[in-house]
């Protein structure tokens, strides 16, 4: 084979060898073209479908905070309305009642306006029954004298003189003789007298009522705090009652919760234990139990305190741990709202004043006057009256005969020994019933002073009645025409009588009526 034939042989097999792969390369690129585009369209498919679906989620989202936000707004929607309407209700209430005592008050003028015309009639009447029988017996009696004068021969003038003139020295003997003997009685009981008219004007003063507060509200952050404290099917209230023996109420009133007992040491317990564990967040039945416990503890701290700050504030020394611990409980004891240790501190007080004007011990006054109601620390659990209690347990506790005496005397319950009882008498019912010390509404303390002067004015002869002394005493004002001494005296029982039957009050009420003549002449 020549070489140029071996030449054209290799040149035609590189020229082939050229063309197919030209051709191979071209299909192959088409090849890896198409599948990169299939690749690159389900890549770009895959990209949308995870597009539409975060779209989607998105939209969901927006859609439960959109819902979110609506149900919020409603939510306090509701309660702008529910409060706005219990506002109503309540001015609603407030106008009813001011229309009722509007026309109470159109009523009982309407009732005075009667009755002082009715009197005026009868007045008038009166006076002119009264002019007639003043002429007849000024007739009467220039016809007496006149013949007076005939018989003894004197003139009326004649027979004044002559008459004082025998009078007049007897009189003189007389009174001088009166004046020696108050003297040498005033001087030989003149301290004694002075110090039992003392106790005496005090002791008038006296008011014995009390009323115990039993509720004490706690307050909430939410509403939804309600239904932690309640717990599934009612267990944490089930825990929470049963641990501290106060009844729990849970009503419609707003982020609130009452505390019901009629113990205050355990409803003090139980308002501390509660606030506790809204602030804490964890309401389970055994933290219950220790919040409670530990609420214990700082409660018998907080009572100890409170008795030792007014034991040095008296400077008071020597009294048993056992006594202080009675004292602590008072804390939490009121009387009509006032304050039981807050009112013994004042007993105490007053009484050590009285001791010392009447040259008495002072500091046993105090003493007993802190003491006197130590009784109504445990009243509640022990049988018998508080001031029985308090002398007995002062007993146990080292105090001596005077001051047991002073804590079961204080009412009048037993006999005392000493002035020292009724020096704590007295101060105890200054305390209790000096201005502002007792709770009262104005509206049934101003309706009560009305009821006490329409009572006595309902009486025939009664020219006037004035209540004094925050409403512990009614004067009444008196026609002297028409009523004489013992009228007077048994109207003051009628009145007293008729007050006692249709009215309710703390204490008691003084009657008194005033009868008073006047004579006039007029010098020419």
């Amino acid at each position: 084979m020549s070489p140029i034939f071996v030449v054209l042989i290799a040149i035609a097999a590189a020229v082939a060898a050229f063309i197919f792969g030209f051709f191979w390369r071209v299909t192959f690129d088409r090849k890896f073209r198409r599948e990169q585009e299939e690749q690159l369209r389900r890549e770009a498919e895959h990209i949308l479908r995870e597009a539409k679906n975060e779209a989607e989620l998105r939209k969901k989202e927006a859609l439960l905070e959109a819902k979110d936000e609506w149900f919020k707004a409603k939510t306090e929607f509701e309660r702008e309305a529910a409060k706005t309407r219990d506002q109503i209700r309540q001015e609603q209430l407030r106008v009813k009642e001011a229309d009722l005592e509007v026309k109470k008050q159109r009523d009982h003028n309407s009732k005075r306006e009667s009755e002082f015309a009715a009197r005026e009639s009868f007045l008038n009447s009166k006076e002119k029954t009264l002019r007639t029988k003043d002429n007849e017996l000024s007739r009467i009696l220039a016809q007496q004298n006149e013949r007076l004068e005939k018989i003894s021969q004197m003139t009326q003038e004649e027979a004044k003189k002559i008459l004082l003139g025998n009078l007049e020295g007897q009189v003189r003997y007389e009174c001088a003789q009166m004046i020696k003997e108050m003297k040498d009685q005033a001087k030989a009981d003149g301290e004694k007298e002075a110090k039992e008219i003392i106790v005496q004007s005090i002791q008038r003063c006296a008011a014995d009522t009390t009323v115990e507060s039993t509720v004490s509200v706690v307050h909430l952050p939410n509403d939804e705090m309600k239904g932690r404290i309640i717990g599934r099917e009612g267990r944490n209230i089930r825990s929470f009652e049963e641990a501290t023996g106060i009844d729990v109420i849970v009503d419609d009133t707003p982020e609130a919760v009452i505390l019901s007992g009629f113990d205050p040491i355990r409803r003090e317990v139980a308002r501390l234990a509660l606030e506790k564990l809204i602030t804490d967040g964890r309401i389970h039945p055994g933290r219950i139990e220790e919040l409670i416990k530990k609420s214990e503890k700082e409660l018998d701290k907080i009572m100890k305190e409170a008795a030792e700050e007014v034991i040095f504030e008296l400077d008071v020394h020597g009294l048993r741990p056992k006594l202080v611990e009675m004292l602590g409980r008072l804390k939490y004891r009121t009387s009509y709202g006032q304050n039981v240790l807050q009112h013994s501190k004042e007993v105490a007080i007053i009484a050590g004043l009285m001791a010392t004007e009447l040259g008495l011990d002072p500091k046993v006054a105090v003493r007993a006057g802190l003491l006197h109601d130590i009784g109504k620390s445990i009243d509640r659990e022990t049988e018998g009256t508080h001031s029985e209690l308090g002398a007995e347990l002062a007993s146990k506790n080292g105090e001596n005969d005077i001051i047991c005496n002073a804590i079961a005397a204080h009412h009048e319950d037993v006999p005392p020994i000493s002035m020292y009882p009724i020096l704590i008498q007295a101060a105890d019912t200054i305390s209790s019933t000096r201005p502002g010390v007792r709770r009262e509404t104005l509206t049934n303390y101003v309706n009560r002073l009305n009821n006490l002067e329409d009572i006595a004015d309902s009486f025939r002869g009664v020219q006037k009645a004035y209540v004094i002394q925050a409403g512990r005493e009614i004067r009444v004002m008196v026609e002297p025409e028409m009523i004489n001494d013992a009228q007077a005296q048994e109207l003051a029982g009628q009145i007293s009588q008729k007050i006692q039957d249709e009215m309710e009050y703390p204490g008691q009420i003084k009657v008194t009526i005033i009868r008073e003549i006047r004579f006039t002449e007029f010098a020419k």
